[in-house]
């Protein structure tokens, strides 16, 4: 399941980020790939010690307080956010992420972000491409907006024909780790919030209610 998540940060917030990002330094980004993934990845990565605590705290608070990426994700924990940028030039050739990423406690990367920091229309090229049944998906989102898919998929990052492409990249860790349930139970949780906004609370609101509660019994590992 691959669910775009608008107006994940504010324009206010946005320019913030942006900002502080620009007095961050970055480095090669191959330091924090797999061993085959760094054979094909050329972007920039902001550093881990120049006082970005704070900036990740920012995206992890906008993802979590976004109503759409809780009923998508069903997040357990969400691993450190990355700043990467893209120069003219770089991309990101085809890979998959690590299963299981070296936190403490390790975090097992059930589902991808990519959230989209520059405006689509200040570069060209850099699309996020994820390989799925139905083929290849481009993403281009606008600044603030993000894609959350399964971390399982084939992915890249086009190159970057110009200017500069900037971005926040993290990983989940789902209290419903299989794809097709957190799937299902997206569709069957969107019905049910669609059926209160028109009805009200009702007889069918309650099953549908009690059909994700009991699903999400079954399959949540907490």
């Amino acid at each position: 399941m691959i669910v775009c998540l608008a107006d994940v940060v504010s324009k206010d917030e946005l320019s913030k980020l942006c900002g502080a990002l620009g007095k961050v330094e970055f480095v090669d980004g191959k330091a924090t790939a797999g061993w085959h993934a760094r054979q094909v990845k050329q972007n920039l990565q902001a550093r881990a010690d120049t006082g970005i605590a704070g900036l990740q705290a920012s995206v992890e608070k906008a993802l979590t307080r976004h109503p759409v990426f809780e009923l998508a994700a069903r997040p357990r924990r969400i691993g450190p956010v990355l700043f990467s940028r893209y120069e003219a030039g770089m991309r990101y050739g085809d890979h998959v992420d690590d299963a299981i990423m070296r936190a403490d406690p390790p975090l097992r990367t059930d589902i991808a972000i990519t959230l989209f920091l520059t405006a689509s229309e200040d570069y060209d090229g850099g699309e996020l491409v994820i390989d799925s049944a139905a083929g290849e998906q481009e993403f281009k989102l606008p600044a603030g907006c993000a894609v959350v898919y399964p971390a399982s998929t084939v992915h890249r990052v086009l190159p970057v024909m110009r200017g500069r492409r900037l971005a926040a990249v993290t990983w989940v860790q789902s209290l419903v780790r299989d794809n097709a349930r957190r799937e299902l139970l997206f569709d069957l949780d969107t019905a049910r919030r669609a059926l209160f906004e028109r009805d009200g609370k009702s007889a069918e609101f309650d099953l549908l209610s009690k059909s994700v509660a009991n699903l999400l019994r079954m399959w949540a590992e907490v």
